[in-house]
């Protein structure tokens, strides 16, 4: 199943997952003075923005190619060769060809 984005829902959902991704290292700043102390809050404000943004991307990368076993082996190969330090560059044409082979694969079988 292949979605086709328009250009307003790109732009909206850019300009969501920055806002998203700013709010927490902003209103920190903002609001308060002097430097939090306590690690649990320091540690939730590092890590939500990536988290935020993980949630957002995820199912769009799920839905993106025309099966979900295509987007899961893709995925899989980008996890593993960026765990091993690969380049983005790198990272996102391994995935793109893991995709194209799956999806060939499955016409062929």
């Amino acid at each position: 199943m292949a979605h086709t984005y328009n250009m307003t829902y790109v732009l909206i959902a850019v300009a969501v997952m920055a806002i998203v991704t700013y709010i927490p290292r902003f209103l920190p700043l903002t609001f308060m003075r002097r430097r939090i102390q306590n690690r649990f809050i320091r540690s939730f404000l590092y890590y939500v923005p990536y988290a935020v943004l993980a949630a957002m991307t995820l199912p769009s990368i799920l839905y993106s190619t025309s099966s979900l076993i295509s987007a899961v082996f893709g995925m899989i190969a980008a996890v593993i060769l960026a765990y091993r330090n690969y380049g983005l560059t790198l990272v996102a044409l391994g995935a793109v060809f893991v995709v194209f082979v799956t999806e060939q694969l499955m016409v062929i079988l």
